[in-house]
């Protein structure tokens, strides 16, 4: 086995631009200094760069005021910012049958203190249909918080039609991004959207540990964490101006000028990485519905779908099928439940879970190819 071929950009994005890999390079041997602590010039240009990929950052979602962006290690912290630090007891929070852990855990915490959760179950294909969410929320709701895309199914939710909803019905709307940030347009004023997470490592093409939450003015969460802040040094209280009160610790630097670079290599493809991706997701389902054996989950027109296709083979384990995939044929995809145990629920792979392929940007046709004649290959030979 010579071949390796990477099929699983849905965890963390790879191959980076090269572009990433010298930015962060740079960071690290250059920039060695904390952002915002002290006035020589090394911590002075650590400040500067954070400045930048802040104003990156805010250009790529349509924000007017880069002090909104709140630097975190990923989506998970965010999200987690936002509801512990935006919800009470009391309230009710209206969610969906197909989120990842990173929400569904959060929210099941906050149940135990005493937040009503309502899950709005998506339907066979894991779409939401934005009749049932206003249904749910006709009761006083304080939040809604969805995937903009799932990751298990792929399925795209329509969030530029249910945040503006919300909006008008004064409904604070957080959007789960993990999986449909650099892949597809995010306008937060156009979506009404209140409350953004992001990973940095996924579709934006930067490295691990990197992030952030976009908080719309006039919202202050409480901090998840409480620390230095390199401002108001002289109180023992937190600053509450953002984005500082929402970054205590020292940040990431070197990481987050590896996301500038991601963030601005794809701003000069423009549409190009939507198209690509979407080609290679339509090469992949024609491909594999032609394979008798062949289970599909999700969507099966690629305009309704992201990055992610889960699959199964008929009466076969898909840690068995990932394993082959691998070892026999040295392609890497992810098996089981993704974190997103409701989600197979509700397409009905509970507990057995799937096989997930999720094609990159540097991902090939004759990569694709390869890969449905892989699992054909698996699906002739129980």
């Amino acid at each position: 086995m010579t071949r390796s071929i990477y099929l699983d950009n849905a965890a963390t994005s790879f191959p980076k631009p090269e572009s990433v890999y010298r930015a962060v390079d740079h960071a690290l041997r250059h920039i060695g200094a904390n952002p915002g602590r002290g006035g020589h010039r090394p911590t002075l240009e650590a400040g500067r760069l954070l400045f930048e990929v802040r104003e990156s950052v805010a250009q790529f979602f349509h924000v007017t005021d880069p002090e909104r962006i709140a630097f975190t290690s990923g989506a998970t912290e965010a999200i987690n910012i936002a509801l512990f630090g935006l919800v009470r007891p009391g309230d009710r929070v209206v969610t969906s049958s197909m989120e990842h852990n990173a929400v569904t855990r959060p929210l099941r915490m906050l149940q135990e203190r005493g937040v009503q959760v309502v899950k709005v179950p998506a339907d066979a294909r894991g779409f939401l249909h934005p009749a049932a969410v206003r249904e749910a929320c006709s009761e006083p709701t304080r939040m809604v918080v969805l995937t903009h895309c799932s990751n298990v199914t792929g399925t795209v939710e329509p969030i530029e039609e249910i945040g503006p909803w919300c909006r008008r019905e004064g409904i604070l709307f957080l959007v789960d991004a993990a999986q449909s940030a650099g892949l597809f347009p995010l306008n937060v004023e156009s979506m009404g959207i209140d409350l953004l997470a992001v990973p940095g490592h996924k579709g934006l093409m930067g490295p691990p540990g990197t992030g952030c939450l976009y908080v719309r003015p006039g919202l202050n969460p409480l901090p998840l964490m409480y620390g230095g802040t390199g401002a108001h040094s002289h109180s023992d209280l937190p600053p509450l101006q953002m984005p500082e009160s929402l970054e205590s610790g020292t940040l990431n630097t070197p990481g987050l000028a590896g996301l500038k670079a991601g963030l601005d290599f794809l701003l000069t493809q423009g549409t190009a990485v939507r198209s690509h991706e979407s080609a290679l997701m339509e090469q992949l389902i024609d491909g594999l519905r032609s394979i008798d054996e062949v289970e599909l989950y999700g969507p099966l027109d690629p305009l309704f779908h992201g990055g992610v296709l889960s699959f199964n083979l008929a009466g076969r384990d898909p840690s068995e099928i990932g394993f082959l995939l691998d070892h026999q044929h040295g392609i890497s995809v992810r098996v089981g439940l993704h974190c997103a145990p409701d989600a197979h629920r509700t397409i009905g792979t509970f507990p057995r879970g799937t096989v997930r392929v999720s094609p990159g940007y540097f991902n090939t046709p004759e990569e694709i190819d390869y890969f449905i004649a892989s699992v054909a290959s698996l699906a002739s030979h129980p």
